[in-house]
């Protein structure tokens, strides 16, 4: 029975992990969909760049609130169903998994970052706190969401090991961790490149985005007065 418990939290956290907010917000608010402009990627950076950040905010609040929500009645009511705090990691990793492969939307879901902080916020607050400072330090210094995602993800394992030990909540979090960085695989050829947006910056159609340098380069190129003409 506690078996059959876990499974069906499991399940539930994923069937909740798969609604992305980014696509529902937009639809709501009569934007585009995010999947159509900037990175392609329906989360709520991307979602910023259409202009509106109320549907920002929006979306993020809803993708952390959807790895949260179910790590933490689990945990708080877990227990007269024989759950622990194993089964909580894996609820927050389903969740996780739900919003990266969604299967309300032909599995073509963002990349988690909101969802994994929500989840990593209800199975250590201490850790989902370390973890959001690391990546608010990183965004603030240098705009690159995509910079400080990868930092973050890179540094909560560790966290969680050197300070806090071993435990289950590793079950969830290398995970989580690893799929993290895979995704943000096109943003780490960006940013070496110089390509990537920053945060904030308006968006064109899908792959339309330009590195700010490159563009004032483009424009100079194109009204370079010529000799002979003033």
């Amino acid at each position: 029975m506690q078996g059959l418990n876990s499974l069906l939290a499991i399940v539930a956290a994923y069937l909740v992990g798969s609604l992305s907010f980014a696509v529902i917000v937009s639809r709501a608010m009569g934007l585009s969909d995010p999947r159509t402009y900037g990175s392609g990627n329906p989360g709520a950076t991307n979602v910023l760049r259409s202009g509106s950040r109320a549907a920002a905010i929006l979306t993020l609040s809803l993708d952390a609130l959807k790895g949260y929500v179910p790590v933490l009645l689990v945990l708080v009511y877990g227990a007269r169903f024989g759950l622990g705090e194993t089964t909580a990691a894996f609820v927050g990793l389903a969740a996780f998994a739900g919003h990266v492969w969604p299967v309300f939307f032909r599995f073509q879901g963002g990349k988690g970052v909101a969802t994994a902080a929500g989840a990593l916020l209800a199975i250590n607050p201490w850790l989902g706190a370390a973890t959001l400072l690391t990546w608010l330090i990183i965004a603030a210094f240098f705009r690159y969401s995509s910079l400080a995602s990868l930092v973050a993800a890179l540094f909560a394992p560790f966290y969680q090991a050197l300070i806090w030990g071993v435990e289950p909540a590793l079950l969830a979090i290398v995970p989580m961790s690893l799929v993290l960085i895979w995704r943000h695989e096109g943003n780490i050829r960006k940013l070496l490149a110089g390509t990537e947006s920053k945060i904030g910056q308006k968006a064109g159609p899908q792959g339309a985005l330009h590195a700010p340098g490159k563009a004032h380069a483009h424009h100079a190129a194109h009204h370079k007065p010529r000799k002979g003409h003033h």
